[in-house]
């Protein structure tokens, strides 16, 4: 009446067994490391580069307690963050220039559960420490640059289509167009509303001629605006992977914020840096007929912009944009071959290299000023004389301060412009010993909590209480393990949950121990009163964890953030609860009374 077949008992031990196995690497903690990426994607890590590495350390006297190969990065572990600081220094050193150094946290846990992919959970911000940013995308900046863009089209469409214009002026998000006459303007507003159906056309008469002022239609501006947000993300994730970040949060919070949250950064300041930064490549070229001591006046030529250059004083470019950094595929620091200068050598796509041979080969002997673009302020930082035409897509970059500035401005240029800039609007730091203390009281509250639930259910069911105490352990272990092998993130609000779902998961054994008792004081024997109780309970139980388990997929959909996080635990142990309170406590039930003929009475 109350055994199992051998199945099942080899079923439960071989899922106690992946439970125990997949859990243990959360007991092992975490050791400081340094990570090393290759600057170009396309490139991969292998042994020779860690031969290196190792090599760089020995020379600096630096030891290190392991190496490994993980996904397309080298990580070295150390024992202290001292020795971790000085490896970085040191590698930066010696390998920076063609690999991203960063400094990150790795598993302590051997080798073995490594290889076996039996990984850690990963740590929140509240418990890891690290650093919290909430950024805001300036979308009117969005709808500027996209009307930019759009100047820029009409004169290649209106030349194509041999339409005679004016000046192409722009403010804000309106592109205004001047025609000498009506029939130009006729002609201009066919060929230029056949080529953008995006745009909504305003003709107006004027005394001076006629204008066709073209914006954004509404639902095109909500689509840039759109585009600019998940554009932004994009970067900000190409970013967050340059600095080796092991699992950062990056999502969307409302129509023009995104929230960062770089878990276990210990570099706050280079974090914050590259985050808030809006590097943006263009290349223009120089007004030669611009008077420099106008310039210096505060004059600006018409169709010009004055910019601050690197080689020193002002310079007037043309407003025309020839090639923006949209065309980049790879961005690389290293040094000048004839000066020694620190450069960042850049490749370009096919139809950016197409448009700068061109460009080069019609200016030879004209100087082109290569701008770089950060929070809306553009810096000349070089503008060399075009000496011959440049083909086959690889530009090189001189001008930078440093080689740690190439590597920087590389790093922007490689992960992607911003399609508008961004601003940080809040900070938060959440430092090492704060992470590990909230880990210390989460750690102990659940175990607190445990112990006490514990000692009542055995004092109060004895046996059987011992039975469901250990079932709960098990239902922590398959909880822990479950979590681990989805590589989730656990946060304050994940330790609430796993402590409310041992709470509740020994709600099932309290029902299942107390229709026992109420069949043995029914008169059932005791072996028919265990395999009631258990089968009887169950609809009970049934009912009880779905409801629960509708609450906690409410909590997914509907919610965000540290409330789903709080949800998928809460909906994992829900699961995991119900399997060890009718199967494991059973399990041992019937080991235990299963195989007595005659049973006289029960521990409960």
């Amino acid at each position: 009446m109350n055994r199992f077949p051998l199945w099942k008992y080899v079923l439960i031990g071989i899922t106690l067994v992946i439970a125990f196995l997949y859990s243990l690497p959360n007991f092992f903690g975490e050791v400081p490391a340094v990570q090393l990426s290759p600057l170009r994607t396309v490139e991969k890590v292998d042994t020779a580069l860690m031969g290196q590495v190792e090599a760089a350390l020995k020379a600096a006297g630096l030891t290190y307690t392991g190496m490994e190969l993980a996904g397309n990065s080298v990580k070295v572990r150390f024992t202290s963050t001292d020795n971790q600081i000085k490896a970085k220094d040191v590698l930066q050193a010696s390998l920076g220039d063609r690999n991203t150094v960063a400094l990150n946290l790795v598993s302590a846990s051997p080798s073995w559960l490594t290889s076996i992919n039996a990984l850690p959970m990963y740590l929140g911000l509240d418990l890891r420490g690290g650093v919290h940013f909430m950024l805001e995308v300036d979308m009117k900046a969005a709808l500027e640059k996209a009307a930019i863009r759009y100047q820029n089209d009409f004169r290649t469409e209106l030349r194509s289509g041999k339409i005679r214009y004016g000046r192409i002026s722009r403010e804000g998000n309106a592109v205004t167009v001047h025609f000498a006459t009506r029939d130009q303007r006729d002609a201009g507003v066919e060929k230029l509303g056949t080529a953008f159906s995006d745009l909504a056309f305003t003709p107006e008469d004027q005394a001076d001629g006629f204008t066709l002022t073209a914006r954004l239609k509404p639902q095109a501006e909500t689509q840039v605006q759109e585009f600019a947000l998940q554009q932004n993300i994009t970067t900000l994730r190409n970013r967050v992977n340059e600095l080796g970040v092991a699992e950062p949060v990056i999502q969307q919070q409302g129509a023009s914020r995104v929230v960062v949250q770089l878990p276990g950064v210990q570099d706050t300041a280079k974090a914050k840096d590259i985050l808030g930064r809006t590097a943006t490549l263009e290349i223009r070229m120089v007004d030669e007929q611009a008077d420099p001591i106008a310039i210096g006046q505060g004059q600006v030529p018409f169709g010009d912009e004055v910019v601050a250059s690197r080689e020193g004083g002002n310079i007037a470019v043309k407003k025309d944009v020839v090639l923006t950094g949209d065309s980049i595929t790879d961005a690389s620091p290293g040094f000048d071959s004839t000066s020694g200068q620190a450069a960042v050598h850049i490749n370009l796509d096919g139809k950016g290299a197409r448009i700068f041979k061109d460009v080069t080969r019609e200016n030879v002997g004209k100087r082109m000023a290569i701008l770089l673009i950060e929070k809306g302020r553009a810096e000349a930082i070089t503008s060399p004389v075009i000496r011959e035409e440049i083909g086959g897509g690889r530009v090189q970059i001189t001008g930078m301060d440093s080689a740690q500035e190439a590597s920087d401005v590389a790093l922007l240029l490689r992960a992607g412009a911003l399609a508008a800039p961004m601003q940080i609007i809040e900070e938060r730091t959440v430092g090492p010993s704060m992470g590990a203390e909230n880990i210390e009281k989460g750690f102990h509250s659940n175990i607190w909590g445990f112990f006490a639930v514990v000692t009542f259910i055995s004092i109060y069911y004895r046996m059987f209480g011992l039975f469901s105490s250990v079932a709960l352990a098990v239902n922590g272990f398959f909880l822990i393990a479950l979590l681990s092998m989805m590589q989730a993130t656990l946060t304050l609000p994940g330790m609430a949950a796993i402590a409310l779902t041992l709470g509740m998961a020994i709600d099932a054994n309290v029902l299942i121990n107390e229709r026992i008792r109420e069949e043995l004081r029914n008169g059932a024997t005791p072996q028919a009163a265990i395999s009631a109780g258990y089968e009887r309970a169950w609809g009970t139980i049934l009912d009880a964890n779905i409801t629960t388990l509708i609450a906690g997929i409410s909590l997914f959909w509907l919610g965000s953030g540290p409330v789903r996080g709080f949800a998928v635990v809460l909906c994992l142990g829900i699961l995991t609860s119900m399997f060890s309170a009718v199967t494991v406590s059973r399990a041992m039930a019937n080991l235990t009374y299963g195989r007595k003929a005659r049973l006289t009475k029960v521990s409960i």
